[in-house]
């Protein structure tokens, strides 16, 4: 059954129904261990594995996917940095995509580059999770993602759809505010797990996750069809981010969408005519104004 279908018709169905579920993503990962030892390489390729089997072989949802229809994510591990003989310091990058409707062509949905990121592992050591108790900083790190990417995705394919995996991640991140690992808390800064959760619930900030359904599933889901018609409604969606940035400019749940977009939408507007650039140019500098360069080479293409 196309994905499609199953998120659009099937919801309400699969509520009633309690199917039993199939794995939901497809996550790639990779750890980079520059000036490591070649011992400790071979540990991290290990948790490679391991955090791979975690990610891919968990049933996240209750919804039941089809091989061909589990979400593309990757994860890039960097380590920066070893204490003793099993804490590690470093970085998680999380990336996301969906395919467009009758293209071959996949949109980006979330890069999100997680600075803050530590935690304990002993080689071959089984990584445990359970939902609302807080086991280990890796696994819950590894949950938190594997709800945001999932929330994120449905609220792609229907009007706040994520919500009931964004609250499994509210779930995760109340569960770790008595870790000693930082990312988890509200004084930590303004860029970490804690406020990704906290933009995303914000009311001032429902137009973001409104803009996610109106970008692309009335958007790039119907570029085939008539493009100037779903260009217009990826600008509807630009138009509810900028409502967003109003309200309350700086949001980190801001900064996730446009670095996620910028360059895909560089591209969309390329080929538009002067005055829909013109107005795309207009709010894309006024809300993400670190890559308003960027945004200016539209008009010069």
């Amino acid at each position: 059954m196309s994905r499609y279908l199953f998120f659009i018709a099937f919801i309400p169905l699969l509520l009633i129904s309690g199917i039993v579920s199939s794995q939901e993503l497809n996550c790639r990962v990779q750890i980079s261990t520059p000036g490591m030892h070649e011992q400790d390489r071979q540990i991290m390729q290990t948790l490679r594995t391991e955090i791979t089997e975690f990610m891919n072989q968990r049933n996240w949802t209750n919804y039941q996917f089809q091989p061909n229809e589990r979400i593309e994510a990757s994860i890039l591990i960097t380590i920066d940095d070893k204490e003793g003989q099993d804490f590690y310091k470093g970085t998680i990058q999380v990336q996301s995509r969906r395919p467009v409707f009758n293209s071959s062509y996949s949109s980006p949905v979330l890069n999100i580059n997680d600075r803050s990121f530590q935690f304990r592992y002993r080689e071959n050591e089984p990584l445990e999770y359970s939902d609302n108790t807080f086991s280990s900083n890796l696994t819950s790190v590894l949950a938190f993602y594997a709800y945001i990417i999932i929330g994120f995705d449905f609220d792609t394919f229907t009007p706040m759809g994520g919500t009931p995996y964004f609250e499994k991640a509210q779930n995760v991140v109340n569960a770790a505010q008595n870790a000693s690992e930082s990312g988890w808390k509200s004084h930590e800064g303004q860029r970490n797990r804690y406020w990704l959760v906290e933009n995303i619930f914000n009311t001032q900030y429902r137009p973001i996750r409104e803009a996610l359904y109106q970008y692309h599933r009335l958007g790039f889901d119907k570029m085939v069809e008539n493009v100037d018609l779903a260009r217009g409604n990826v600008t509807e969606a630009l138009e509810l981010l900028q409502k967003a940035h109003r309200q309350r400019p700086g949001s980190y749940l801001m900064q996730i969408i446009m670095t996620t977009k910028n360059d895909e939408l560089v591209n969309v507007y390329s080929e538009a005519p002067t005055r829909e650039q013109n107005s795309a140019i207009d709010i894309l500098t006024e809300i993400d104004p670190s890559n308003a360069s960027k945004y200016r080479e539209i008009s010069r293409q």
